[in-house]
């Protein structure tokens, strides 16, 4: 599944990352969790910004590529990059890509191919795992 910790340039043991992660940023981004759809205010944020990390600041998306999947996650058609790396996730008895912080490792969420074009990729990320930064 998603690559150890020790290979990403920021690494901290799970102490360090509870101390600093809310319960709910910690289950998705160092345990794999999923945010039940719709709860995110992020998913209705369509201000102009930088979606980053929440748990290193790294951006990783530009609110340019937001889209409405109508999913009830935050979906994205294209990374900012160098942001993400993928991972495969053979979890609940299907195969999906996962989508990790390329600096810390995080889970964000997964991609899948049946995004708007120019891509053809939806993004669809865990907005507990997305911090908004406008401007």
């Amino acid at each position: 599944m998603a690559t150890s910790n020790s290979e990403f340039q920021l690494t901290k043991t799970e102490e360090e990352w509870r101390k600093i992660l809310t319960p709910e940023q910690f289950s998705v981004l160092r345990k794999h969790g999923t945010e039940r759809a719709h709860t995110s205010p992020l998913d209705k944020q369509y201000g102009k910004g930088t979606y980053v990390c929440a748990a290193c600041d790294l951006p990783l998306f530009s609110s340019e590529t937001k889209f409405n999947s109508g999913t009830g996650w935050p979906s994205f058609f294209a990374p900012i990059e160098g942001g993400i790396g993928t991972s495969v996730d053979k979890s609940f008895f299907m195969t999906r890509i996962e989508v990790h912080c390329s600096r810390c490792g995080g889970h964000l969420g997964h991609v899948f191919e049946d995004g708007p074009k120019p891509t053809g990729q939806r993004y669809c990320m865990n907005g507990a795992a997305l911090k908004f930064k406008e401007g």
